[in-house]
């Protein structure tokens, strides 16, 4: 069982930056894929970036890609999630997520996904 607890959420304005942690705590992370997921009021849950097991592949959201960067320490089991130039439309509630798959074949999905933290909400004003 691998718990997830994500932190770095808040009120930011156009422009600004954040950087959204999730530790993992219950066992360690260095053979899952992980995820970051958002979802808005009233939208469907998408997909915002992917970072394999090893950490030397990483897969993008068009929307954020060249503004947003996943990384994780694995001796920290810790994923981050950098956001640089951010946008009211980024305004939503942002999910960590882990796969016991260790590649991103199929993580853009939902569905890949076997544990989910409880989000941590992101704010972005005009």
């Amino acid at each position: 069982q691998v718990r997830l607890l994500e932190s770095g959420g808040g009120l930011v304005q156009r422009g600004d930056s954040l950087r959204l942690s999730c530790v993992a705590s219950g066992r360690g992370i260095r053979t899952y894929a992980m995820g970051w997921f958002r979802q808005a009021p009233g939208k469907e849950r998408e997909f915002v970036a992917t970072i394999s097991a090893a950490g030397g592949a990483t897969s993008y959201a068009d929307s954020v890609r060249g503004r947003f960067t996943i990384s994780r320490d694995n001796a920290k089991n810790t994923v981050y999630l950098q956001m640089n130039s951010l946008k009211p439309e980024d305004t939503a509630n942002y999910y960590c997520t882990a796969s016991t798959g260790g590649t991103l074949s199929g993580m853009r999905s939902a569905a890949s996904y076997d544990y989910w933290g409880q989000g941590t909400q992101v704010t972005v004003s005009s």
